[in-house]
């Protein structure tokens, strides 16, 4: 498989992986689990699976001084993506806002452009205008009225987020760590910010049935590990512009 075909067809995975995310957060909301305590298990699940995987691969888990900054600053930044997203839910239908979610391969193409002075093809360029437009048309609802603006605000903020940990994986001096073990140290970072706002585990929620916990089960697994491993994997390959524009193309 060559490095484009791999890139790509990490892309679609990492799309259709993240995409599930309303379809397990929703039942946990059901069961009156807040967003903290939802979040909270989605990366304490993924922690505990990631570990496995790791240990069974004998990764070396050894990290440089200079490297823990970076793995600090894009585990919260990921996080922060989980969390917009999923306070959104509760201003807006989950369909529109994960629609208007994938707004960050617009993100990730001007951040590009901006700051690191790449060029991007007319076809991508026609991509992005057909996507704010295609956006523009979700902030009005069936009858009319406008979609809650607080909602759109907190998913702009989490497309932001996820565009800016998407071209810091591939800009940094991070960029040749293992997918795996980047994944593991951010999901280890990520997680303090639930343990903060739940303060201490203290005001934890935990789910109450058995759909409940294979929900968590499914969050850890499908929209975080499988996501940001395939979404890391399609960044090395095909590079940030084209790996974002891949993942909002297959969702």
């Amino acid at each position: 498989m060559t490095p484009k075909v791999k890139g790509f067809t990490a892309g679609s995975i990492a799309a259709a992986s993240y995409g599930l995310n309303p379809l397990f957060a929703l039942p946990l909301y059901r069961e009156g689990m807040s967003v903290d305590s939802v979040l909270f298990f989605r990366y304490a699940f993924a922690i505990g699976l990631m570990a496995a995987m790791l240990r069974v691969q004998r990764v070396d888990m050894r990290v440089r001084r200079r490297e823990w900054p970076l793995l600090a600053l894009y585990g919260l930044l990921f996080s922060a993506s989980s969390l917009f997203l999923f306070l959104s839910y509760n201003y807006m239908d989950a369909g529109i806002a994960s629609t208007i979610l994938f707004m960050y391969p617009v993100m990730v193409a001007v951040i590009m452009a901006l700051f690191f002075g790449e060029r991007a093809s007319w076809l991508t360029w026609l991509c992005i205008v057909l996507a704010v437009g295609g956006v523009s048309l979700l902030t009005r609802t069936s009858d009319g009225s406008m979609v809650s603006l607080l909602g759109i605000t907190f998913v702009l903020l989490s497309s932001l987020s996820y565009a800016i940990y998407i071209v810091g994986v591939n800009r940094s001096s991070i960029a040749r760590m293992p997918s795996a073990k980047l994944t593991f140290y951010a999901l280890c970072f990520g997680i303090l910010i639930y343990m903060v706002r739940t303060r201490a585990l203290t005001e934890l929620q935990v789910p109450h049935t058995l759909l409940g916990w294979t929900c968590a089960f499914c969050l850890a697994l499908f929209p975080t590990i499988i996501s940001l491993v395939t979404m890391t994997v399609s960044i090395r390959n095909i590079g940030s512009t084209s790996a974002a524009i891949q993942i909002g193309r297959a969702s």
